[in-house]
């Protein structure tokens, strides 16, 4: 399994949200770049970079500074955060990001993940994030009457390179992630499932291991890191012990 640490870009600084509520934010530094280079250092896979002002104004608000991140790490870069269209999709391969992350799109137009696809092949992780099992949109504003199960199994058979599954309400919270609603979503899909929301101790990834025979393939944890809950040198070691 992979660890994932992620990178939150908001007005130009390095943040973390809680349940994605825009008022209830913490600063962790004012260099994304230089953040994204700390966890490079670690031997991570991937970087998961959010950009959360793009999320809000639906539209990518961060690309420069994503491009920077790109040429400063070895690891591959996965973006994610108001990508409406192909151009921003493009936009992001050619800046040499790895993955490109579709949330909101994926319920209002899931043609795009068709087009996309069929475009960049392996390039392309839908982001499932629910409230109480239901899709919710829109930088997590609005949430939909759409089960995460019945919008994932949707992009079967579409080349989709793995399904990104966050539970909002364990967001930032710190209170472990939702072990069963992850393992039901990756035994209902034969889609890669990426797990995040909610770790905060080596016991979650430990707790999360087991799912790696239903076909999660790698964990996303933010605030964990930043506060030192979580030593990203163990989380590491325990994850590539199978």
């Amino acid at each position: 399994m992979i660890i994932i640490p992620a990178v939150d870009i908001k007005n130009g600084k390095c943040v973390r949200l809680v349940q994605g509520r825009m008022d209830a934010e913490t600063v962790f530094g004012d260099d994304p770049v230089g953040m994204a280079q700390k966890w490079d250092g670690f031997g991570v896979e991937i970087i998961h970079v959010i950009d959360l002002d793009g999320a809000f104004q639906k539209e990518p608000q961060n690309a420069a500074v994503i491009g920077e991140i790109v040429q400063a790490v070895q690891a591959r870069v996965q973006v994610g955060g108001g990508i409406r269209t192909i151009e921003s999709i493009e936009t992001y391969i050619n800046l040499g990001v790895d993955r490109v992350i579709i949330g909101t799109e994926a319920i209002r137009n899931p043609r795009l993940i068709t087009d996309a696809c069929r475009r960049y092949p392996g390039q392309i992780v839908v982001g499932i994030d629910a409230r109480n099992g239901l899709v919710a949109i829109e930088g997590w504003t609005e949430t939909t009457q759409t089960k995460a199960i019945d919008l994932a199994l949707q992009f079967e058979d579409q080349g989709v390179a793995a399904i990104n599954f966050t539970d909002i309400h364990r967001d930032g919270m710190q209170t472990g992630p939702n072990v069963e609603e992850t393992r039901k979503l990756a035994q209902a899909i034969d889609i890669p499932v990426v797990a995040s929301g909610g770790v905060a101790t080596i016991a979650d990834i430990q707790n999360l291991m087991p799912l790696a025979s239903s076909g999660v393939v790698g964990v996303i944890t933010g605030k964990a890191l930043y506060t030192g809950s979580l030593d990203l040198t163990e989380a590491l070691a325990v994850a590539r012990k199978r």
